[in-house]
């Protein structure tokens, strides 16, 4: 399928911009910051909080919405950028969208960032995040249903976290979207879109570099397709179709599906990686972001259905 036509016109208005890896982790957070007034603005909130919130390190920024209505579960979402750019200002819109359309509160915690936090601070600080989002649920909203999602890197710590806290609390579906699964650079689709797209096959070992920093590469905290994924959640797996990403997402949800865990995949076959920020842009990135939604208010629902 050729690209999506708003993908083709971004790309062409974007494509002197310098590439992720041509710089500093500053040069990059800054590139991804100046496209954030683009995206526009989210729906309103019954309420949105800032605080701080505590993990085994300290504390970090975090962000809850809290959407109109009755609250049907809490979704933490952990953002993108490999590990080493992004913030939540920058997903501050998606996370918006993702609370008006599931009726679940989402909570964006500002985990820290590679290279100053490499591995396994990012790591460390999602499962603490998780960890609060499951004792929050039980005393902010009535012991609602708590979910994982994340997007590229994001992705990576949302099925991290769950394989990390089975056992510990309920986390009732993950939604993994175009998810870092392997350290391998020779799948097929590095080699097809490693030019010409937001995301280029040099970026990516730039970003493992700065986070792993010496870490093994392969372990399953890095690599979760190497992991025992007996037990998971149910799980929520898009992909891009012009993403270098693309082989190792679907490799994942093979293995989801091979050790028991519930799959449903959804494949947009004309966007980029990148794709799901721009939902108030293109129709195609919309009907994604509601799927996400969609699966994971019915999740949260199952969960508080009556046995």
């Amino acid at each position: 399928m050729p690209l999506d036509p708003f993908v083709t016109v971004m790309l062409e208005r974007t494509r002197d911009l310098p590439a992720i890896s041509d710089g500093s982790p500053d040069d990059a957070r800054a590139l991804i910051a100046a496209g954030r007034e683009g995206i526009g603005t989210g729906p309103e909130m019954a309420e949105t909080r800032d605080f701080a919130l505590p993990t085994r390190s300290g504390s970090i920024p975090a962000r809850l919405h809290v959407p109109k209505g009755e609250v049907k579960g809490l979704l933490v979402y952990l953002h993108g950028g490999g590990w080493v750019i992004g913030n939540i200002d920058d997903f501050d819109t998606l996370g918006r969208a993702l609370a008006a359309r599931s009726g679940c509160a989402v909570l964006l915690p500002d985990y820290r960032l590679a290279p100053e936090s490499p591995f396994p601070g990012p790591v460390e600080d999602c499962e603490d995040a998780v960890l609060w989002a499951l004792e929050a649920a039980g005393e902010e909203f009535g012991g609602a249903p708590v979910a994982v999602a994340g997007d590229s890197a994001g992705g990576n710590l949302a099925t991290v976290v769950a394989r990390r806290l089975l056992g510990q609390g309920p986390i009732v579906f993950q939604g993994l979207v175009y998810p870092v699964t392997d350290y391998d650079f020779s799948r097929p689709s590095y080699a097809a879109h490693a030019e010409g797209f937001p995301l280029l096959g040099r970026d990516m070992p730039w970003f493992f570099d700065h986070y792993l920093q010496g870490a093994d590469p392969k372990q399953p905290d890095v690599s979760p397709l190497h992991a025992d994924l007996t037990g998971l959640p149910p799980a929520l797996v898009i992909t891009a179709g012009y993403d270098v990403l693309l082989d190792e997402g679907l490799a994942y949800a093979d293995a989801l599906e091979a050790a028991g865990v519930p799959v449903t995949r959804r494949h947009a076959p004309g966007m980029i990686h990148g794709f799901i920020r721009i939902h108030n842009l293109c129709e195609a990135a919309r009907l994604e972001v509601e799927a996400l939604a969609d699966a994971t208010r019915e999740a949260c629902e199952a969960a508080r259905a009556p046995a």
